[in-house]
């Protein structure tokens, strides 16, 4: 079961950057939850975080396999990120961009983490099954 993060804890950006690349080989269900922090912020910025996939660690796609919406705002955002169409893909990593705009220091500063968790299959068919409903 794949447990580990793409972005380690309390990792702090002040400009474009990338993740290191993280071996998901082991996963027995290529289903994955993204759980992205963001614990420190600056008023007047944005922060755009996307998840690259590849098949040798070294060689990344062109295009993101998935993207956060543009987050400006300390907060916990979920996403998920089902590879079982695209056994190819070995090895993520994540890549951010950073923005800032009006008064005050003109660097952009985050402060977040990005955790990937494998899915476990009977939790996506309890979910299909409707097993997990809102009260």
């Amino acid at each position: 079961m794949v447990d580990t993060f793409l972005v380690p804890e309390a990792t702090t950006v002040t400009a474009k950057g990338d993740g290191p690349a993280v071996d998901i080989s082991g996963a027995t269900h290529r289903v994955f939850l993204l759980h992205m922090n963001i614990t420190r912020i600056l008023e007047q910025q944005a922060l755009d975080v996307s998840v690259f996939g590849s098949a040798d660690g070294n060689t990344w796609g062109q295009k993101a396999l998935t993207a956060f919406p543009q987050k400006f705002y300390r907060g916990e955002h979920p996403l998920l990120l089902d590879l079982r169409q695209q056994p190819e893909v070995r090895f993520l990593r994540a890549h951010w961009e950073v923005n800032r705009w009006g008064r005050g220091p003109e660097t952009a500063m985050f402060q977040f983490q990005l955790r990937l968790r494998e899915v476990p299959p009977e939790m996506l068919q309890q979910a299909a099954s409707g097993a997990y409903s809102r009260a």
